[in-house]
């Protein structure tokens, strides 16, 4: 697949020099498995040039927390309220380097999420509303996926796992999680990985890399909330659901605990029985 003149141009030379000193907003840990959930992270503020060649350290002479420290760049659009991550807006000279897959119509495109990360980074288990191409340009990734049929099994906090460790759960907090089904693939350079919308993926960087993520809408228009930047919020259809489910809910606390218990079993007959997809088993 051609990406463009990006897999061999972005060195932490070319990319330092590229785009030089602009600021740009980072995540920074002091452990490698960064957890959205509890936050263990803090945001800091580095020019480009020197959040690159630090990322591209082991150890940090500089540092935040510790000289061991990770960093991971997200980019996002200008006003993260409003406006969506895009290579050729926040990075122009290096999204002249991109040839982005044409896989889809140029109205469904929604957002080019530029990544940079450490060593041994590894992200937090999440699923995306949108399909999406991981294009890793240089480094190497590991990337865990699950069905969203496995949902069940994954202790679901909004649209992320509290099962950060995937190679370690702790069995007796999650003992569901066995039952979850691992596939499993490494990205070298030049590699892309199509991320089907609502599968869960937790991914960790082998060596220091860049990559380029690109999100499109494969569903109407209208189905996606409209002040989403990033692209994780739920549909607006799912989002309205869940909030009539959580009323329902709310009713049957004011029935006696027998009888709640029968009629929250029939509920969920009842959307096993409508929603469900057959071939899902």
């Amino acid at each position: 697949m051609e990406l463009g003149a990006c897999t061999t141009k972005w060195t932490v030379d070319y990319l330092s020099q590229a785009e030089g000193s602009k600021e740009v907003k980072i995540h920074v840990s002091a452990v490698p498995q960064m957890d959205f959930l509890s936050k263990n992270f803090v945001y800091r503020t580095l020019p480009f040039d020197v959040f690159v060649r630090r990322a591209a350290e082991v150890n940090h002479k500089e540092y935040f927390l510790s000289e061991d420290e990770k960093y991971y760049l997200r980019s996002v659009g200008e006003d993260v309220r409003k406006d969506v991550a895009d290579i050729r807006k926040q990075f122009p000279t290096l999204a002249e380097d991109v040839q982005i897959p044409e896989y889809f119509e140029k109205e469904q495109f929604f957002s080019s999420v530029f990544r940079i990360s450490s060593a041994g980074l590894q992200l937090w288990t999440h699923y995306d509303v949108m399909d999406n191409f991981l294009i890793q340009v240089t480094g190497k990734k590991r990337v865990a996926l699950y069905s969203p049929r496995d949902a069940p099994y994954l202790y679901l906090s909004g649209t992320k796992s509290e099962v950060l460790d995937v190679d370690n759960p702790d069995l007796e907090k999650y003992p569901l999680f066995v039952k979850a089904k691992r596939y499993q693939c490494f990205l070298e350079a030049g590699d892309v990985l199509f991320i089907p919308a609502l599968w869960f993926h937790n991914v960790i960087s082998e060596e220091f890399g860049v990559a380029l993520n690109v999100f499109w809408k494969h569903l109407p228009a209208d189905c996606y909330d409209k002040n989403d930047t990033y692209g994780n919020k739920d549909p607006t259809a799912a989002s309205r659901a869940i909030q009539i489910l959580d009323r329902a809910l709310k009713i049957l606390e004011e029935l006696p605990e027998e009888y709640r218990d029968f009629y929250a079993r029939r509920m969920v007959l009842r959307i096993q029985e409508k929603a469900y997809r057959n071939d899902y088993g």
